[in-house]
């Protein structure tokens, strides 16, 4: 039996409620990284975005050089279109080593920042980055 796609998005929305509920209390407990970044991630698929920013914003302050880190918390940002404070973290990131400029582009997650001008030039700038161009900029 096969089941509808309705039914399997209700199934993934409690799954994600669950996992939700339960790294929240392992988090609550301690600063454990990996629960705290997989919760970071559960909130945002459950749109939970404000709590999701706070688990962001939480990650960075343990690990404040983490471009990865730094992304999400851009993207979290942006979601709640706070893009001025999302762009820094984003220009951030990619100081501290993000570069990955397609994911940038293709992530529905920024969004709210795509038509910048900032987030296209900081998109270029990684772009050179990776290319290697950057030494004559």
């Amino acid at each position: 039996m096969k089941l509808d796609t309705n039914t399997l998005r209700a199934l993934d929305h409690v799954g994600d409620e669950f996992m939700a509920v339960t790294l929240r209390r392992e988090t609550d407990l301690r600063d454990n990284l990996a629960a705290l970044f997989e919760l970071g991630a559960v909130l945002t698929r459950l749109r939970r975005f404000e709590e999701g920013l706070e688990i962001d914003r939480r990650l960075v302050m343990l690990e404040p050089l983490e471009p990865i880190l730094r992304y999400n918390l851009a993207c979290s940002l942006a979601l709640l279109a706070k893009n001025d404070e999302a762009l820094d973290e984003l220009e951030r990131a990619v100081e501290l080593g993000y570069n990955d400029a397609d994911h940038m582009v293709r992530d529905r997650d920024l969004r709210s920042v795509r038509t910048h001008t900032r987030f296209e030039k900081l998109v270029q700038r990684v772009r050179e980055l990776q290319n290697g161009s950057s030494a004559t900029a």
